[in-house]
């Protein structure tokens, strides 16, 4: 009946100490038998959305600024190139903010 119910929630959580089927069903798995690791789950996923909404906003302001002046010729590829590297590495350090997240 568990592993049902499991399949059908909306969010289903499994601790690793739990049957094989449980874990396999849930959409998270606690390593620790400990309760209290919901709580540390449910804020670090809040702060894992906030980062991910971050960047996709600055990837839209990025775009819509940068598409319009590459269109009209007035960037190089070289700097375009650059541009999206600088991008590429100010999503992957917005990431890694979230090692810093106090849970």
């Amino acid at each position: 009946m568990m592993p049902q119910a499991l399949a059908t929630a909306d969010i289903g959580m499994a601790m690793g100490t739990g049957s094989d089927i449980a874990i396999e069903t849930g959409d998270i798995t606690l390593m620790r038998g400990d309760l209290r690791a919901i709580v540390t789950t449910i804020k670090l996923s809040k702060a894992t959305m906030r980062n991910i909404k971050k960047n996709l906003f600055w990837a839209f302001i990025y775009n819509t600024v940068g598409i319009p002046i590459a269109a009209f010729g007035l960037l190089t590829p070289w700097i375009a190139g650059a541009a999206m590297a600088v991008s590429s590495l100010s999503v992957v350090t917005n990431a890694l903010r979230l090692k810093k997240v106090k849970i």
